[in-house]
């Protein structure tokens, strides 16, 4: 067996970590290793840490005990595909309600880390107008004690995040006038600079908003375009936060605090607004993909509030496809290169100056329309979990896909699309050495630690 992590965790991924200044200065004069003092890392929002599913924790195993990852525990849930949340020793996941439920709603589920015992719950009345009808999408936010929620008709929520008390609400589509996407609202709130900031698809210049996290009060609403599925991200340019949102039409820098524009970059659809993956950032690079409308490579200055376009490329179809075609799944810039799946799940490296393509696989996961891999970088490697449900610890470089170990992590449902095998379209989350995921039907927990799995 190949030993998966070989290479250390390259330094330019500590932002991830909750190091601070006082525990680095103490690792360089006792000659430490960076992670001696490193507390366990939480997965409390879209992606994690830093929404670019990315970990840190040096305590992953190198290969699977059994061709099945044995559980912690498991739950039964309803139906929907936002991602697990984890932060402070709970689970947050919202739901479709269970199969049995007679009425159309929506839930909000807090669960204990260790065991599942559900802590507490919130469920609202929500009729659906909108295609794929399972569940809702956004993954729930956790910040500063607060746990934020938006379900697939625009129900805003911010919870208390311990007791599920609500400390205040709205509802987008009837308060704003929402321009609801086919699929409904899917983009997961983001927090900074003491706001929440939602892709709202409201309109008259209400496609993103901004919600004060402590009163709920709107601050700001901003461009007047229809919203994507893609969540907002924060990058550093100029020396000032700034928000990236990308949107049904374009990919625009905001100013958190006022929801100014500072630029914009046009990614106008060749058929209807389809763009769900989160863009990847890799020093002053920004790539996005889309199913219908390829990729899209921006730059942005390091020393004033500017982007441009550097290069775009689309194919014919989305079966004879150029570059990358993202459905589902999140690229990943490692280098100069960019790797994702395409619109039929091949697997792709890509050359990031050109988008000229390097290498494709197929044995990730198996070739079929919207084929999805949600991949999450540790280290110099990868974890993947496919929509078949496997985990698999791969590493992808110039050179090809290299795939060590998988197993078995939970089972695909039909409810989402029913294929043969079913999907699982969920984004996993990895927090303190445990894997949770979930499906249509139930939100496992098992361990990847190293302890856990040894031969």
């Amino acid at each position: 067996m190949l030993s998966f992590y070989q290479s250390f965790i390259a330094v330019d991924r500590m932002s991830a970590c909750t190091l601070n200044r006082l525990q680095y200065l103490v690792c360089v004069v006792l000659g430490l290793g960076w992670f001696s003092f490193a507390p366990a890392e939480d997965w409390p929002q879209w992606r994690g840490v830093n929404r670019d599913a990315a970990i840190t924790d040096t305590n992953i195993t190198d290969q699977f005990s059994d061709q099945i990852l044995p559980r912690r525990w498991k739950v039964d849930i309803g139906a929907g595909y936002s991602g697990p949340t984890v932060a402070a020793g709970r689970v947050y996941v919202t739901d479709r309600g269970l199969p049995d439920s007679e009425n159309e709603i929506e839930r909000v589920l807090c669960f204990d880390a260790k065991d599942g015992q559900l802590i507490w719950k919130h469920q609202y009345d929500s009729v659906y107008q909108i295609g794929y009808r399972a569940g809702p999408r956004a993954a729930v936010t956790v910040h500063e004690g607060k746990a934020i929620s938006v379900g697939a008709m625009g129900h805003l929520f911010c919870f208390d995040a311990a007791t599920g008390d609500i400390l205040w609400q709205h509802d987008l589509a009837n308060e704003y006038g929402v321009r609801m996407p086919i699929w409904g609202i899917a983009g997961s709130p983001l927090v900074v600079s003491g706001l929440v900031i939602q892709i709202a698809a409201g309109q008259n210049d209400q496609c993103v908003m901004a919600f004060d996290l402590n009163t709920g009060e709107r601050k700001w609403h901003s461009i007047d375009e229809r919203a994507g599925y893609s969540s907002p991200i924060v990058i550093e340019q100029a020396g000032q936060k700034v928000v990236v949102c990308y949107t049904g039409e374009s990919v625009s820098g905001l100013d958190p605090e006022t929801g100014n524009v500072h630029w914009r970059v046009d990614y106008p659809p060749r058929n209807m607004p389809i763009g769900v993956p989160t863009p990847a950032v890799e020093g002053n690079k920004i790539f996005v993909s889309s199913f219908y409308d390829g990729s899209l490579l921006i730059e942005f200055d390091s020393k004033s509030l500017s982007a441009k376009r550097l290069w775009h490329r689309v194919g014919i179809d989305e079966k004879n496809t150029d570059a990358l075609h993202c459905m589902i799944s999140g690229p990943l810039i490692k280098g100069d290169f960019v790797y994702g799946v395409d619109s039929y799940g091949e697997l792709r490296c890509l050359d990031l100056k050109t988008g000229d393509r390097v290498w494709e696989s197929d044995q990730a996961v198996k070739r079929s329309r919207w084929a999805t891999i949600h991949t999450i970088q540790h280290g110099h490697n990868e974890i993947m979990l496919n929509d078949q449900g496997h985990l698999i610890l791969a590493s992808l470089t110039p050179e090809g896909y290299k795939e060590f170990d998988r197993a078995a992590l939970i089972k695909p449902t039909k409810l989402q699309l029913n294929r043969r095998d079913g999907v699982v379209w969920s984004h996993p989350a990895i927090a303190d050495g445990l894997v949770y995921a979930r499906s249509d039907t139930e939100l496992v927990c098992a361990s990847i630690r190293k302890e856990d799995h040894a031969r």
